[in-house]
């Protein structure tokens, strides 16, 4: 992998943490344009050691010289970090990925449209009942029924959440399978399955191009503001 693509990001991210208005990004007001220090090669070797997986070309060489986490698309890229001996990714949904089965294929397979068709026709109204009560339970039964087909652990196995673009709206990259490397949109709380994020040309978004493509859009979004004598690159 050729890791000179990084060169130069992490001081592109810094030059936008001292442009006024840098709020006006969406998700800035949350990471501030603030990246972790990047890791070692000894860290990564650890958190790569301890997931039984060699992490995607891309993202290893964006954890080597761009940062740990921090500034990126929408909220920001979850941070890896060492807690208690224990390497883990932090953020809203990261506990729904199993790091003890990064190394499973990413499955790819959609959830069984007929029954989420099923599901959503099925899906209770609250003015179909006269007792507030009683709407609250068949909401429960209703949801025991929607979270095995929609929200199976065995479904994001091989996979990450890397994003938060908020109202448990997510992206996750995929660390194994065919589409190791690639992020994939979660948009399960609103009832729309997991899907490939794809780029203006209807092409696999890859990590490097998904943070490239922020950047360069944050740069063009604040250009004016960016403090003189430093270009975007």
């Amino acid at each position: 992998m050729d890791d000179s693509i990084w060169v130069g990001v992490r001081e592109r991210v810094q030059v936008l943490i001292a442009a006024p208005d840098g709020d006006r990004v969406f998700g800035a007001i949350g990471h501030k344009f603030f990246l972790e220090d990047p890791l070692t090669p000894a860290e990564l070797a650890d958190l790569e050691g301890q997931t039984a997986v060699v992490l995607p070309g891309d993202y290893r060489d964006f954890l080597l010289h761009v940062g740990a986490g921090g500034a990126g698309p929408s909220y920001g890229v979850y941070p890896v970090r060492l807690v208690q001996g224990r390497w883990r990714w932090e953020g809203d949904g990261a506990e729904l990925a199993d790091l003890s089965r990064l190394a499973e294929p990413f499955p790819q397979k959609g959830a069984d449209p007929e029954a989420v068709e099923l599901l959503l026709s099925e899906h209770p109204e609250e003015e179909d009942f006269e007792e507030i009560e009683d709407f609250d339970d068949a909401i429960e039964a209703w949801e025991e029924r929607w979270e095995p087909v929609m929200w199976s652990a065995d479904r994001t196995v091989g996979a990450v959440v890397i994003s938060t673009l908020g109202c448990a709206a997510r992206e996750w990259l995929i660390i194994s399978g065919p589409e190791r490397g690639r992020i994939w949109s979660d948009n399960r709380a609103d009832d729309e399955d997991l899907k490939p994020l794809l780029d203006d040309n209807g092409e696999p978004m890859t990590f490097t191009c998904w943070y490239l493509t922020w950047l360069e859009k944050a740069e063009r979004q604040l250009e004016s503001n960016l403090i003189p004598g430093l270009s975007s690159g």
